[in-house]
C-alpha cells in the first residue's frame, strides 16, 4: 500500500509540474520568476515582452497595446459571470484612479461573455477604463497566459514586459503598491 501511495504521489507531482509549465512541456515565462501566494513577480532580466496585442474594445473602438508603450499597463482578465471579478471591480477602479497620473493605464480583457452583459458590468461597477472583448480567449494567448484563471491581473512595465501577475482576485491594498513600485522603476 505504501509503494502504491508513493507512485500516485509521484505521478501527481509530475502532472502538476507539467500543468504549471504550460502545454506540451514548454517552459512558461512564470517559471523563471518568483511566486508567493499566487502573485508572480519577475526580475527585469526575466520579464517576457508582450507584443501583437490588438482587439476591439467593448465600445467598438480599436485597441493596440503598442499605443500604450512607455506606460505601465495593468491588464485584468474578467467576465461578468465571475463572482470574484465583481468583488474586485471597485478595487481595480480605485487603483486605476490612484495611479493614472503616474502614466499608468488599465485594460480589461473580457472573456467568455456576451457583449451586452460585459457592457452592463462596466456600467454597474463604474469601470472607467476600456476592455477588449475577447470571447474566444485569443488576446490571452498573446500575453502567453496559458493557465489563465479568471480573474487574473498582469502588470506590464514601461517596456511592455510582464513584471507581475496576480493569478486570483486582488484588492486595492495589494495591487496599488505593486503598480506604484513598477511605475517607479527606472526605464532601461
Amino acid at each position: 500500500m505504501t509503494v502504491r501511495r508513493l507512485a500516485v504521489a509521484a505521478l501527481t507531482a509530475v502532472t502538476a509540474a507539467g500543468a504549471l509549465s504550460g502545454c506540451g512541456g514548454e517552459e512558461n515565462w512564470a517559471t523563471k520568476c518568483g511566486t508567493t501566494n499566487m502573485v508572480v513577480e519577475c526580475a527585469a532580466a526575466e520579464r517576457p515582452l508582450v507584443s501583437g496585442v490588438t482587439g476591439e474594445l467593448l465600445d467598438g473602438a480599436a485597441y493596440d497595446l503598442e499605443a500604450d508603450r512607455g506606460k505601465v499597463v495593468v491588464v485584468n482578465f474578467w467576465g461578468s459571470w465571475c463572482a470574484p471579478c465583481r468583488a474586485e471591480a471597485d478595487d481595480l477602479e480605485k487603483t486605476y484612479q490612484a495611479t493614472k497620473d503616474s502614466n499608468v493605464t488599465f485594460l480589461g480583457v473580457n472573456t467568455r461573455d456576451d457583449r451586452d452583459s460585459a457592457k452592463a458590468f462596466e456600467r454597474g461597477y463604474h469601470v472607467t477604463y476600456g476592455s477588449v472583448y475577447d470571447f474566444e480567449g485569443r488576446v490571452g494567448l498573446k500575453f502567453d497566459v496559458t493557465q489563465s484563471a479568471v480573474p487574473s491581473t498582469l502588470i506590464l512595465d514601461r517596456q511592455g514586459r510582464i513584471a507581475a501577475a496576480i493569478r486570483r482576485s486582488t484588492t486595492n491594498g495589494e495591487l496599488q503598491p505593486l503598480v506604484e513600485r513598477i511605475a517607479a522603476e527606472a526605464v532601461g
